[in-house]
């Protein structure tokens, strides 16, 4: 059986990652699994469904912002894995009215939001933006230990009473 695209929902974790293979055509999911916290069992899991779906299967990966930011998402691009970030507050997918929130469920959900469209991706930062956010951090920083250093410097002026002396001439 060959499928143009695979959506593959990932409930990612720091200690676990839960996949999920989700299709149009069938609209369901399938292939569930849950392996330790590891982009190479993403790989894996990609060259399993090729055995299933096909060698011209397209794979589109995707998981929820969270803890991980952005590094599995480099990981897998490095590897020429088509990823998105989903923001989650736009995932558009009806949760079920059980209350019980599962590894499982979320990944497919995120398979099904990828397939349908239903989300906003994350912005991931380009080189430029990340190298400008570190040179505002570090300015930050300096700024913070430079007004520390102030006011150390004043504190040690105060308690040795330099502050209150006034220099005299020496004519006087």
């Amino acid at each position: 059986m060959n499928y143009n695209t695979v959506y593959v929902g990932m409930d990612v974790h720091k200690e676990s990652f839960t996949f999920c293979a989700y299709t149009i055509d069938a609209e369901k999911s399938s292939h569930f699994q849950r392996t330790e916290a590891d982009y190479k069992n993403v790989l894996r899991y990609l060259e399993f469904l090729r055995t299933v779906y096909g060698n011209d299967a397209n794979f589109i990966c995707g998981y929820e912002a969270g803890c991980l930011g952005y590094t599995l998402y480099h990981q897998l691009t490095e590897h020429h894995v088509n990823c998105v970030i989903l923001a989650p507050t736009t995932m558009l997918e009806q949760r079920s009215k059980k209350r019980i929130k599962t590894d499982k469920r979320d990944a497919e959900i995120i398979a099904k939001c990828l397939a349908q469209h239903n989300y906003s991706p994350v912005h991931i930062p380009t080189a430029a933006d990340e190298e400008t956010k570190e040179f505002l951090r570090m300015r930050d920083d300096h700024k913070l230990a430079l007004k520390k250093v102030k006011q150390q410097i004043l504190a040690f002026c105060l308690r040795h009473k330099l502050l209150l002396m006034q220099i005299k001439p020496m004519n006087a």
